[in-house]
């Protein structure tokens, strides 16, 4: 992986055999991001999303191999229990251009990755939410 920061934007490279979310995390850490934006293109070959089903409190996941278009990766960075926190969504096409989207819990990277986050200089932090069983937003500070 390999980064620069210019003002309050940070691009990032991610490189092949890497995992995405390992990286973001780490760089997070590294730079004391507070609080940010991130999108980015890229490649992966075995990633893992799902969608959340309201009723059971549970992520229904799908693991996809082969070569998929990262097109495109959107997310937000706040912080749960003092350790940055990424919601991030996907969507992947393969070959045929067939499109798969849903919350991203882990993708390997297959060629690069491309992507810039974009820095919010304040902490927001997330709080469980016990009616839908999600760590959401705490906008209440």
């Amino acid at each position: 992986m390999q980064h620069k920061t210019i003002g309050t934007k940070t691009i990032v490279r991610i490189d092949k055999g890497e995992e995405l979310i390992t990286c973001l995390t780490e760089l997070c850490k590294q730079l004391q991001i507070k609080s940010g934006t991130i999108t980015g293109i890229g490649a992966t070959n075995n990633a893992t999303i799902g969608v959340y089903n309201t009723e059971t409190f549970k992520y229904h996941s799908q693991t996809l191999i082969g070569d998929h278009e990262i097109a495109p990766l959107i997310g937000n960075i706040t912080w749960l229990n003092e350790k940055p926190y990424l919601h991030l969504h996907i969507t992947l096409s393969d070959h045929t251009n067939k499109a798969f989207s849903g919350h991203l819990d882990k993708a390997i990277i297959s060629a690069t990755f491309e992507g810039i986050i974009d820095h919010i200089d304040t902490t927001i932090t997330r709080k469980k939410d016990s009616k839908i069983g999600l760590n959401l937003l705490n906008l209440e500070d």
